[in-house]
């Protein structure tokens, strides 16, 4: 717990305030004085309410939903630290939006990751910690230390009551195996693997299941769910194919467009995600069960603080 307090600042944008709080509670500290806003046509207004020259400083802010306007708040926040003199800046981004967009999938493509990485450098940031990027080569793409914490630790811990005989994990698609496995590796249980082929965006077509999830629990494994078609076809495939029970788990739940009313209408039965992304109220329904990671970031942010090994950060949950 850090007490030194005078010398630490934690700043948040508006992406995702609660998350901010819970971190700083676990810090035992207070939110530093901020101010994000906006002039009456729309440009990001940001004002600094306390002194930080020399201060090590963490601004946290996802760039999620609206993925523009949090990334200028960020950019812009970064920008403001500097200039006033920040002794260290840390970006910490829960969720890494435009990392989709990580290589080029086809010809003219954009890698944005890259561009995204190169602004938040350019803006002033000293150092990024986020927590499952969706392609881990994004590390790379930043010119500034990464810290990469993997939520699926926060996961393992709740569904590892669960395993017996019976429970497989299951990738929802090939792109998704090493996350799978992991997972399965950690809980000792056997892997199922769902072959699909995308004919364009956000549309899915499941053509086989390689493994075996007749009579099993079945727990589908991804990083982020968007629009849910991925997983609430593969929990339909899963169900054909003779499981008893179907859960799902996320660490970043985007859920845009119709992906509450498919999680709703799907076999399953409970999807478990972390608060990476702010959850708003009218996306609570019954089967999405939220876990905090505001544990894990403020373990991150103390061990960066206090220059320890990043790996003592999940030693330190696993005593709890």
């Amino acid at each position: 717990m850090i007490t030194h307090s005078t010398e630490i600042k934690l700043f948040s944008g508006n992406s995702n305030k609660p998350l901010a709080e819970a971190i700083a509670k676990e810090l035992n500290l207070s939110l530093s004085n901020i101010e994000v806003g906006h002039f009456s046509d729309g440009e990001t207004s940001v004002s600094i309410g306390e002194t930080v020259r020399g201060r090590d400083v963490f601004i946290i802010q996802s760039t999620s939903t609206p993925v523009n306007e949090n990334l200028m708040e960020l950019l812009i926040c970064i920008d403001a630290l500097r200039r006033a003199s920040a002794g260290r800046i840390t970006a910490v981004m829960p969720y890494f939006g435009y990392a989709r967009q990580d290589r080029k999938a086809r010809p003219r493509d954009p890698i944005t990751a890259k561009l995204v990485a190169d602004i938040i450098t350019s803006a002033g940031a000293d150092r990024i910690l986020t927590v499952d990027l969706h392609a881990a080569q994004i590390q790379g793409f930043f010119d500034i230390p990464v810290d990469h914490l993997e939520g699926g630790s926060l996961l393992i811990k709740y569904f590892k009551k669960m395993v017996n005989d019976n429970f497989v994990v299951v990738s929802p698609d090939v792109g998704s195996v090493g996350r799978a496995r992991k997972i399965a590796t950690k809980i000792n249980c056997p892997i199922a693997i769902i072959d699909k082929r995308r004919p364009k965006a956000n549309q899915v077509e499941i053509m086989n299941i390689i493994g075996d999830v007749q009579g099993k629990t079945c727990l589908l494994v991804d990083d982020l769910i968007d629009t849910a078609g991925t997983i609430c076809q593969g929990a339909e495939a899963l169900a054909k194919n003779g499981a008893a029970e179907i859960y799902a788990c996320c660490t970043h739940s985007v859920l845009s467009g119709p992906a509450i009313d498919r999680i709703n209408a799907s076999p399953i039965k409970k999807l478990v995600t972390l608060n990476t992304i702010e959850l708003p109220a009218e996306k609570r329904i019954d089967k999405i069960e939220v876990l905090s990671v505001a544990e894990l970031l403020a373990k991150a942010i103390e061990n960066i603080y206090l220059d320890q090994k990043m790996s003592e950060v999940y030693d330190k949950l696993k005593k709890k």
